[in-house]
Formats: C-alpha cells, structure tokens, sequence
C-alpha cells in the first residue's frame, strides 16, 4: 500500500488545525475565568486578531484540472479556480477524515492548502465542558454580553439545501458543514444520544424498538470476547465496556440510558470503523432531529432496521420489506425537500441488504422473495392513520405501497438531503389492513422469533458496505455545484 501522504502535507495541515483551535478554546477559556474570577474584559485587539476564532482550511485551485483525468467518485472534485475554504472545529474527531478529503485533492489536483484563524468566532458555551469553569451565580446571557455566543441567525443548512449564494461569498464552500453548523450539532448529540459525539461510528443502524437495541447489545458484547476488530462498545449514560467487562447487563439495565430522548449504542473499532445503534423511538420529527445532527460526522451509510405494518395480503407477520421507493407523507421536511422530489434507492446499500438476508437467513435467491418484498413504503406522520383509511387508501393503492411506518422516508431523504447513503430493511409487524393488529400477546411471540436475525441482517449488510469503499457514495446524492469534500 503506497503512503497517502508521502510528503507528511496532509498531516502538517491536520497538525495546524490542532493547534490553532485549542490554542483557541484555552484562550477564550482562560478569559471566561477571568472575567468570572475578577470581572475582566477579553481584550478587543486580540480577539480582532483572531483569539477566539475557529481556524480554516484555505485551498488554492489554480484551474489547471487534476493530474490525471478525472478522478472516478462522486467526491473530492474541484470544478473551477479559486480559493476553497472552511472552518473547522474539534480536528481530532476529524482526523481521518480530513486526512482522506484533502489528501485525494492535493495528489490529484496539486493544490496548495493553508490554516490561518477564521472571522468565526467559538461560541463560548462549547469550551465549558470539561474545562473545570464553575459558572457560580453568573447568568449566561451575562457572559454573552461580552463573550461569542451561539448566534442562530448564523447557523443553518443552506449549503445542503441549495440556497448557497456562492456570488455573495469570498471563498468557495469546501464542506457541506462549517465550525458553528458542526458545533451545534455535536452538542446536541450528546445531549439527544447520552454518548459523546466522538464515539460515533461510521456506520449508523436506526431503530424504533429497543429490543433491536438489546440484541446489538448481546451481540456486540460477544465480538469484545472474540478476535474480531472491535475495541469497545459505548452506551447512553457514559457506561464504557472493553473485552474485560463486556456484560451486556451493564448497559441493559442502566439508569442513565432512560434520561435521554434517543439513545445511541457504539460498537468501535480503529478510524471510527464499528457500527452504532440508535433508538430513535416512534415518529418522523425524531427521525430528522437525529440525522439532522448525525450528518455533520459524515457517516459511510446509515440504514433503518424496524418494524413496519403489511399493506398486502400476501404479507406475513415477519416478512421482510427491502424499500426501494418511498411515499412521503411525513411532511416534516416539506419546506426544504418538497415531497414531489424523487428519492432514488441506492445501488450498493441495497445489494448489501439483499445479500445480508440472504446470509443470514441461509436461503437463496427464489425462497427469500418469498418472504422479502420490495416495493413502496410509505412514511406518515399519524400514528392513528387507520382511522382515516377511507382518504388514504386511494393514495396507497395508486403508490403499490406494499408496507408503512413512521420513520424510514424521513431517514432516506435526509440520507439524500446531507448525501448520506442510506436503505431500509423493515420487518412486518402487524397488517392493519387485514385483521392482523399487533396484540400484545401476538407481539412478544413476533419479538422473540424475528428481532434477532433482524439485526443480525442490519450488521452483516454493514460487512458488504465496508467493501464498497468510495463506491458506496453514489453521484446520484451530489448537486450540480458540490463542495469538493464529501
């Protein structure tokens, strides 16, 4: 394997990233204390030179095209001459993926990349944390008076959403994500999930049942016992297990899990390789908070693995749906992706669905249609849609819909919104149209039979993924005018 790096440029800048941001934080840290200790003021002059300022990538394109025709993926593009640049924040979480971006454009494009202090000020409430800063009585809108604080009116997605004026800026857009978009978010994930947002992995399982969860958690407590790449498995609460205390009853029955809204499992692995689980419970709104935050650590793929209610009468509890279409009635992401955009099923996550099943399940080709349907899945936003069938039952029946749930279309689109691959692989539950309801009693005998080999799919499709490489990451989730990183 020949070195990415040869040169050591890529870690030199990585390097400087490093560097400037904490010097950053322990600056403006240090005049938060000061300011709480003795009432001093930062000082004007430093932070006009950039004291508090969140360091950027600059990257100078000189138009001259990459070395070698054009690179073969849908990412790390240049498309024409400039100056390309970005705000950074936390660079260890990024390491490798920094590494990757800018070392694909400085072999293939030879361009020259600086780190310099940005006009990007770090909000003061993202340096608390384990800074040892005792606020006391101090009011926070105090310290906002004098301190940079998290100013909405300057975050937002209107580079993933296409209403970027790239006329209006000094520089082109290098990311989909600048420092204060990513702080935002890693905040809430750890407020949202109970783990710290650098124990996110690379690839992301969603579920609406924590039984899902429980069976990850078994599973991946076996793989700490065994030889098989994976370092520790992290849980909502801060419980932490290695290879020797890997009791999955330590995670099952804490206490701290319950607090948070979605909880998020991480099976890790070196250069963020594992797998996380997160229960993100019932409902589209959770679905796009979630991956509303989970985008800015640009996962490989992420995939919805949950229950869903049969639409045909062919269906049997158990059955298996593979979505490869999806009818949005969920209406959460209607302003910025209108429901009338298409969502295209992806090529690779669904050969990695499909060939999971079949692995796991043992069965071939023509004995799995049998119990795996694809088709449309409709999405909604009413849990209670039954009780208005008599107006949806047209709109069902003109999409084929062959199954229906609450989160897996709102998952997708915003896979296709922050080009995230995405798929969804849904166990059919119940078939309200039909007089199969979910009983309780029928419920538990459905969980204990079909839960386990569910998740066990989920994972093994996260094993195909793995081998698609920058494969997986299709040109049918980028613009017409991209930001070079993926």
């Amino acid at each position: 394997m020949t070195d990415p790096d040869p040169n050591g440029a890529v870690a030199a800048v990585i390097d400087a990233l490093d560097r400037h941001y904490r010097e950053s934080i322990d600056r403006l840290r240090a005049a938060v204390r000061a300011y709480i200790d003795d009432g001093t003021l930062p000082d004007p002059e430093m932070r006009n030179a950039g004291g508090f300022a969140y360091p950027e990538i600059r990257l100078h394109y000189d138009g001259e095209g990459p070395k070698d025709d054009r690179p073969p993926r849908s990412y790390g593009r240049l498309g024409e001459a400039g100056t390309y640049a970005i705000t950074v924040t936390r660079p260890e979480i990024y390491r490798d993926y920094l590494a990757e971006q800018l070392g694909m454009l400085i072999a293939d494009y030879g361009v020259e990349v600086e780190v310099e202090p940005s006009h990007q000020e770090i909000p003061f409430p993202y340096v608390l944390d384990g800074s040892g800063i005792e606020l006391g009585a101090m009011r926070a809108e105090e310290l906002a008076r004098h301190f940079p604080a998290t100013e909405l009116s300057h975050i937002g997605d209107e580079l993933a959403d296409g209403t970027w004026d790239d006329r209006l800026a000094k520089y082109h857009p290098l990311a989909l994500f600048d420092a204060l978009r990513t702080d935002f978010s890693l905040a809430r994930l750890r407020h949202y999930t109970g783990t710290p947002p650098e124990h996110v992995q690379r690839y992301i399982l969603f579920t609406n049942y924590q039984r899902y969860v429980d069976e990850f958690v078994r599973w991946g407590c076996d793989q700490l016992t065994g030889d098989n790449g994976y370092t520790g498995l992290s849980g909502a609460g801060g419980i932490e297990l290695d290879c020797d205390n890997a009791d999955p009853a330590a995670l099952e029955t804490a206490a701290a899990a319950r607090k948070h809204q979605m909880p998020a499992y991480h099976l890790t692995a070196p250069g963020r390789a594992g797998i996380t689980i997160v229960n993100i419970g019932v409902g589209p709104s959770n679905a796009k908070t979630i991956t509303d935050h989970l985008a800015v650590l640009r996962p490989e793929a992420w995939l919805m693995i949950g229950h869903c209610g049969g639409l045909r009468p062919s269906q049997r509890i158990g059955d298996y749906v593979l979505a490869h279409a999806y009818l949005r009635d969920d209406n959460v992401l209607d302003t910025v992706l209108p429901p009338e955009i298409p969502i295209p099923p992806i090529a690779e996550v669904q050969q990695a669905l499909e060939a999971a099943a079949r692995s796991v399940t043992g069965e071939e080709a023509d004995a799995l249609k049998r119990r795996m349907r694809t088709g449309t899945l409709v999405t909604t936003d009413d849990r209670n849609w039954e009780l208005r069938y008599s107006q949806s039952a047209l709109r069902f029946s003109l999409s084929r819909a062959v199954a229906i749930d609450m989160e897996s279309a709102t998952i997708a689109a915003q896979g296709y919104r922050y080009r995230v691959p995405y798929g969804t692989l849904l166990c059919v539950s119940d078939k309200p149209l039909h007089g199969e309801l979910k009983l309780p009693g029928q419920a538990n005998q459905f969980y204990d039979r079909a839960v386990r080999e569910h998740i066990e799919i989920g994972i093994a499709a996260v094993d195909e993924l793995r081998r698609f490489g920058s494969r997986l990451h299709s040109r049918k989730l980028r613009a017409f005018d991209e930001p070079p990183f993926r």
